[in-house]
């Protein structure tokens, strides 16, 4: 009995042990970085000639629908000697090097997590060049989707608890405490905070089902849809003699998409608004999510007042809580 009682105490101590260094080798840090951050690993050859252009060109092309060129991630080249330690940490990670292999693949949370990593080898700087042309919209869509869940994720420290979506619409959004509530009416909610320059701003309505029935005339109808609730809602500074109001800037033709958010199929447009008889502008992305249970379509905008001011961070973080958007069940 002693013999037994000895045998299942050693196996349970040998058990104990190895869950405990398994848990040790499972154990990965947090990863690191400023949101819309990309550490790019290379020599320093390669990042000052074509392969670096060709990295540029497509993780640091200008992001669509803002007033100025800003680009998709900011950059931090890393040669691969110091990419050591937690420098490995980096939550977006691009490790672009010359091999005897030709490959280009992602790898989730290799040295940390949350965490992507893109590698791509050549044997030839052609060869590199036509992975990373190849693989770069996959990549820079594994990466953006990452980002969106971390700013989620950070939205979630403190968060606004007004209930006026859901009382309006029956919809909600996983929204920032420093954001608030500054207008309330029927069918229509605005949520503004304030920031060093101007404003970031969430406004919210609904339309009928029947809208946007027309792809050869959706631009056109997006278009009169957001003026139309611009000059009924959302009204610009006081100019004698002039009525002022938001609307879509009429020389920029905004961009149209068909995506999904919460299961459900969505427009989205990104563009420039402006303030009829009024110099005042800047960037908007809306949703127009289909919502056929209630025979209604939702529509769900951001946009940012920042006048000298970058703005690619703002129209992210309202980007980032549209996205949280979801539907209460009745």
């Amino acid at each position: 009995m002693k013999k037994l009682q000895l045998g299942l105490l050693a196996s349970l101590v040998l058990l104990v042990y190895s869950c405990k260094n398994n848990n040790k080798d499972d154990y990965k840090p947090t990863s690191v970085g400023a949101i819309n951050s990309l550490a790019v690993v290379m020599d320093n050859e390669l990042w000052k000639g074509k392969v670096g252009d060709e990295v540029r060109k497509h993780f640091a092309a200008p992001v669509i629908g803002l007033i100025w060129d800003e680009p998709l991630f900011t950059i931090q080249h890393l040669p691969p000697s110091v990419f050591t330690g937690t420098t490995r940490y980096r939550r977006s990670t691009l490790y672009v090097q010359k091999d005897t292999l030709d490959i280009a693949h992602i790898k989730t949370d290799m040295y940390a997590t949350p965490q992507k990593v893109a590698v791509i080898k050549g044997r030839t700087e052609d060869e590199i060049i036509e992975n990373l042309s190849s693989k770069s919209l996959q990549i820079i869509s594994e990466f953006k989707t990452l980002e969106v869940k971390e700013a989620q994720k950070r939205f979630l420290r403190s968060l606004n608890k007004e209930r006026v979506l859901q009382e309006e619409f029956d919809v909600s959004l996983t929204i920032p405490s420093i954001y608030k509530v500054g207008k309330h009416e029927e069918n229509f909610v605005w949520i503004d905070r304030q920031i060093q320059k101007g404003t970031m701003n969430i406004i919210a309505y609904e339309i009928p089902y029947a809208s946007f029935s027309n792809d050869s005339t959706l631009v056109r109808d997006v278009v009169m849809m957001r003026d139309s609730i611009g000059s009924k809602y959302i009204p610009g500074p006081d100019v004698p003699g002039k009525r002022t109001h938001m609307r879509t800037e009429p020389a920029f033709s905004p961009s149209v998409y068909h995506t999904s958010l919460a299961g459900r199929n969505v427009i989205e447009v990104k563009g420039i608004w402006d303030i009829k008889n009024y110099p005042m502008a800047g960037p908007f992305v809306t949703y127009v999510i289909d919502d056929k249970e209630n025979g209604r379509k939702i529509v769900l905008e951001g946009f940012t007042f920042a006048p000298a001011t970058e703005k690619r961070d703002y129209m992210f973080e309202l980007e980032a809580i549209l996205k949280t958007v979801k539907f209460e069940v009745n």
